[in-house]
């Protein structure tokens, strides 16, 4: 089992595997760098789709950012510009209170042509000597979701927990956890994880987290303008949040009303996100707005929600966003857009199963329908930015959950296909997929589109 705290991470935008991780590498490399060695200058190299989509995805930023200490749960949004500005004025930064020369402009290196032995996303640090001897360097894979590995780290042991009281690495395993202590999927969630902090810290972050997604809903709602890149996309929560109010205060309410507001909570947040705001990885950027849209619908739409209601929510989504993670992937970069959007609706659907009381089966379902209905979904961001048909995929990804939760909850439970086969499908059709489609920009609408 991957432990919550790790799969719901706060960051900025506009990328998990490409923002959120590279910052965290970059950091880790600083931290462990020997004071004592004389270094002169750093270098970086982005490998793969770090490479190819660097600026759209703010890579260069976030390894700016993460050399100069700064932290994605804690980096200032408003301020990241300015640090990364200066840095590149003054060309270099200070490590151990020592002035080391960096120079964004060359020393950020874009290897569009080596393929990475482990993992799409590659990148590695090296701290130079004045006379170019290299003094140390470290290589790291960013696996999604803010996750990052050493390259010579095997994934197994880099995700390895502590032992846990109700430990399961499959969807058959939780069902029989639950099963054999006759708790929820969201106590089983809550026993494993009160076996390595205290429940009083449990609760306190997964309030942290509901926090965060709330406010980033309400960020998105009132915010206009253009977002970041060069196809200067317009912001549309804003106004279509006004439109949605007018239409309330006239009394003219479709019955599809409730889907309008859950597709605007989606697009309210992943706006934000494209425009480097702070996010929840749920279980990533990219896939940042279907969790806190269908647990605002949950929040403002159901009768009975409640705050307990919430924490059950986020403890079904993390046990199965942690499944995929296990066995499967949560990268775009390494199984296309159904292994982060897909991923999230998957978790979002048994997030709300849950949160409406539906048994340990019926939640089972729920997450096989997510997921079934979004295999094949390629990665293709236009421009290499997080924005189409990134925002609007997130508010189709937060309806379908919704529809799936609905769906199992009309059934006993039972069903053909297990969450466990569909889960091997989705790695399988990654593994297939032409890497043009896992978020390289090189296929898809990213090269059908026209820009000007």
């Amino acid at each position: 089992m991957i432990s919550l705290f790790d799969l719901f991470k706060i960051g900025i935008g506009p990328s998990s595997s490409h923002t959120v991780g590279p910052m965290r590498a970059a950091r880790r490399f600083i931290a462990h760098l020997n004071p004592t060695f004389p270094v002169a200058r750093l270098r970086v190299t982005l490998y793969g789709s770090l490479a190819w989509t660097a600026s759209g995805h703010a890579t260069d930023k976030a390894v700016i950012l993460g050399l100069a200490g700064e932290a994605p749960e804690s980096v200032n949004p408003d301020a990241a510009d300015d640090i990364v500005h200066q840095i590149g004025i003054d060309r270099g930064l200070f490590v151990h209170g020592h002035p080391v020369a960096f120079d964004p402009t060359c020393d950020i290196v874009l290897d569009r042509e080596t393929i990475p032995p482990i993992h799409p996303n590659t990148l590695q640090f090296e701290a130079l000597a004045s006379d170019g001897t290299v003094l140390d360097t470290a290589r790291f894979c960013s696996v999604g979701g803010g996750f990052i590995v050493p390259e010579d780290a095997t994934k197994q042991a880099s995700y390895a927990q502590p032992d846990m009281p109700l430990d399961f690495t499959s969807g058959t395993e939780l069902l029989d956890r639950t099963c054999q202590s006759g708790l929820t999927v969201a106590g089983v969630v809550l026993a494993n994880e009160s076996a390595l902090r205290p429940q009083t810290e449990i609760a306190a972050y997964l309030d942290l987290i509901i926090e965060t997604m709330m406010a980033c809903v309400e960020r998105g709602l009132v915010q206009h303008g253009t977002l970041p890149g060069r196809i200067k996309v317009r912001r549309r929560a804003a106004a279509l949040h006004e439109r949605l109010m007018e239409r309330a205060r006239l009394n003219q309410r479709p019955p599809h009303e409730a889907m309008d507001w859950v597709s605007l909570f989606a697009i309210a947040v992943n706006e934000e996100n494209a425009a480097g705001g702070r996010v929840v990885t749920a279980p990533t950027n990219g896939a940042a707005g279907v969790i806190p849209a269908v647990l605002r619908y949950y929040r403002d739409f159901c009768p009975d929600a409640s705050r307990a209601g919430m924490h059950d929510f986020l403890l079904t989504a993390a046990a199965v966003g942690g499944l995929f993670k296990l066995n499967a992937s949560i990268s775009g970069a390494e199984v296309g857009c159904q292994g982060e959007v897909g991923v999230a609706s998957s978790m979002a659907a048994a997030g709300l199963a849950a949160a409406l009381g539906a048994t340990p089966l019926q939640i089972e379902n729920a997450a096989e329908i997510g997921m079934e209905h979004h295999l094949g979904m390629t990665c293709d961001p236009v421009a290499g930015l997080v924005q189409i048909p990134c925002i609007e995929r997130n508010a189709f990804g937060a309806v379908k959950a919704i529809n799936a939760a609905s769906l199992a909850m009309h059934g006993d439970g039972a069903h053909h296909v297990s969450l466990d086969q569909v889960i091997r499908t989705m790695a399988e059709t990654g593994r297939d997929m032409n890497h043009r489609y896992k978020e390289t920009a090189l296929g898809g609408l990213a090269v059908n589109f026209p820009e000007c």
